[in-house]
């Protein structure tokens, strides 16, 4: 006999259009991604590139400091050149990425022979000098090799005469930055990431970046893991 409720001309309760086991199988679906998402965070920040409390050069003279490199990268999100270019691959495609730009710009200028050494001892010698990690975890000082603080000292007037074009031929809006201390904070920014994308990860084989951005003036290749992770995401 049908029941009161049906009776009453309420339609019956229909059953679900799909079966519970597609609902269970999305609620796993969902839990693993999630988790994957919050283990992928946990080693985002505890993996992290150390910013190290100061730059030296060979001689003991500071480079650059953590703060700088700090304050550079708010320099970088102050101005929008997050949305003009990137970091780390990370940002806009209307500029470059300036970790890869200074990496190249570094490696070109130390690749200048001044001892008569053959192009082929030049490279491996460039390579060597940028994949060594001098950085001291004890005392967070990060020693750079001489020709990568000459690098430095000659790509801060090079980053002022680009950021400070008063033409908009480079992309950006007529003088964006022409501050000299700024634009030496932003040098130091760029080139604390690419520190971190060339030199080797304590007890392993790449860098903090799995050698992303690619550079072959300084041996860096992809990993297959790099590979297999951006497949992935």
């Amino acid at each position: 006999m049908p029941s009161a409720l049906h009776l009453s001309g309420l339609p019956a309760k229909k059953g679900l259009l799909i079966s519970k086991a597609w609902i269970q199988a999305i609620g796993i679906v969902g839990l693993c991604g999630f988790s994957l998402l919050g283990i992928l965070a946990y080693h985002t920040y505890s993996d992290a590139p150390p910013i190290p409390s100061s730059v030296i050069g060979p001689g003991g003279q500071v480079v650059f400091t953590g703060r700088d490199v700090q304050a550079g990268q708010e320099i970088f999100l102050k101005n929008g050149l997050m949305e003009y270019g990137s970091i780390f691959g990370h940002g806009g495609y209307l500029g470059p990425d300036y970790t890869a730009d200074y990496l190249h710009r570094a490696a070109t200028l130390s690749a200048n022979p001044k001892d008569g050494s053959s192009p082929n001892d030049l490279r491996e010698r460039i390579i060597a000098d940028f994949k060594a990690n001098r950085y001291d975890d004890a005392s967070g000082v990060l020693t750079f090799s001489a020709p990568q603080a000459e690098a430095f000292n000659n790509l801060v007037p090079y980053y002022a005469e680009n950021f400070g074009a008063p033409g908009t031929g480079n992309g950006l809006r007529p003088s964006a930055i022409t501050n000299l201390e700024e634009i030496r904070q932003l040098t130091a920014f760029f080139s604390w990431s690419a520190w971190s994308a060339s030199a080797l990860r304590p007890e392993r084989n790449y860098s903090y970046t799995n050698n992303w951005p690619p550079e072959p003036l300084v041996g860096n290749q992809p990993t297959a893991d790099a590979v297999v992770w951006s497949v992935l995401s």
